[in-house]
């Protein structure tokens, strides 16, 4: 389902953090959308590991990360 790649492997991506993350640094990822799967890296090391996942197993996190947010 998701497996960590070195970020040569999705050097030719669209990188992009939540328009939640503030200037200052802190703890942020970055989504890059991909033909077929999302990318996911940390925003601090664009260098590390890559985790990919498919667009429907990133669309499950994310409609579950939302509904948690309206508790």
């Amino acid at each position: 389902m998701n497996n960590a790649e070195s970020s040569s492997a999705a050097s030719g991506l669209n990188w992009f953090k939540s328009s939640y993350s503030g200037t200052e640094g802190g703890e942020c990822v970055e989504v890059a959308d991909g033909s077929t799967a999302v990318h996911i890296r940390d925003s601090k090391a664009a260098a590390g590991p890559v985790v990919t996942v498919s667009r429907d197993a990133w669309a499950g996190f994310v409609g579950l990360a939302s509904s948690a947010a309206h508790v």
